[in-house]
């Protein structure tokens, strides 16, 4: 009690714990940055429908239908697109240095395309080169030396044109037949070693000129003899050295390719040809052959089975 005699009221004291005011807090930042970054995106897609194409549209759609699709198969997606983006733009999912499969393989066309005509060049120069040795050869040899008018080289088309040709009074064969004289044998084997040296096939042909060479349809005519004088020559070459396999073909033209048509029985009509193929020219030579195969297989499968039939109508008749 007090001093008055009046009871003492208690005094209370309130006291205020402070603490950080929620508006004061990190929470407000998530929320807003999760606004931000949804009106961001919003902005992009309006951003994208304004600015991109149908096709555009349909080929973003398809990539996000199936994505993993086009990225790790390629080819077309449902939307029919090769790439992502149909209906233009940068293909997003071309990496930078890639190389489309077309232009692959038309670059590959093209270096194929060029290494064959390099090659052709290469082996036009190596017949050239051949060319130059065999006249060489023929300067330096005495045996051949005399004989320089009658050897003619010539480069064709199809290769190197070896002609061997006969004189009025120096022919390189008996008369009327396909025996040798020793010089044709020496210059044939001068020839054979340097063809030996080089990968070219030959091609080899008789010739004589028009001078009637027996009578009646079973005699001994020029297309045997030009085919004899050719396996003549062919075996010649072989026995000096050049392998059997190199001759791509032998045969007798007889007069029907003519050096001198003007003069048919020109005795220079007569003469042996040695023609070193190209390797294009040996593929063409080779189809033709071929081609030809086929057909007289089926000329002679044609001519048995009408022969066959022809038995069989004859033993069928009535006697």
């Amino acid at each position: 009690m007090s001093a008055s005699g009046k009871p003492l009221q208690p005094i209370i004291i309130k006291r205020v714990k402070k603490g950080g005011h929620g508006a004061h807090g990190g929470a407000w930042k998530i929320a807003y940055a999760d606004f931000v970054t949804a009106m961001m995106a919003f902005f992009l897609l309006m951003w994208l429908l304004g600015s991109t194409t149908e096709g555009d549209r349909k080929g973003i759609q398809d990539y996000f239908n199936l994505p993993l699709r086009v990225l790790l198969f390629g080819g077309p997606g449902p939307g029919g697109s090769a790439s992502i983006l149909t209906g233009g733009g940068d293909d997003l999912t071309k990496k930078s240095g890639e190389v489309a499969r077309g232009e692959v393989e038309a670059l590959r066309d093209a270096a194929t395309q060029l290494a064959r005509e390099e090659a052709l060049r290469l082996d036009r120069q190596r017949i050239a080169l051949l060319r130059d040795k065999i006249e060489s050869i023929i300067n330096v040899n005495p045996k051949l030396a005399e004989f320089k008018n009658q050897i003619r080289l010539e480069m064709v088309q199809d290769g190197l044109y070896i002609q061997i040709i006969d004189e009025q009074n120096r022919p390189m064969f008996d008369t009327g037949s396909a025996l040798l004289k020793p010089y044709m044998r020496d210059i044939l084997r001068a020839i054979a070693e340097v063809l030996k040296e080089v990968d070219n096939r030959i091609a080899l042909s008789g010739h004589t000129d028009a001078t009637p060479y027996g009578s009646g349809e079973r005699a001994y005519s020029n297309w045997e003899l030009s085919a004899d004088r050719a396996n003549a020559s062919r075996r010649e070459l072989v026995a000096a050295g050049l392998p059997d396999g190199k001759l791509a073909r032998v045969v007798g033209m007889a007069d029907k390719q003519l050096l001198f048509p003007d003069n048919p029985f020109d005795p220079r009509n007569r003469r042996i040809s040695i023609l070193v193929l190209t390797r294009e020219a040996e593929e063409r030579m080779t189809k033709s052959l071929e081609a030809a195969t086929e057909i007289t297989q089926s000329s002679q499968v044609q001519q048995a089975v009408g022969a066959a039939a022809e038995r069989a109508s004859a033993g069928g008749a009535p006697r």
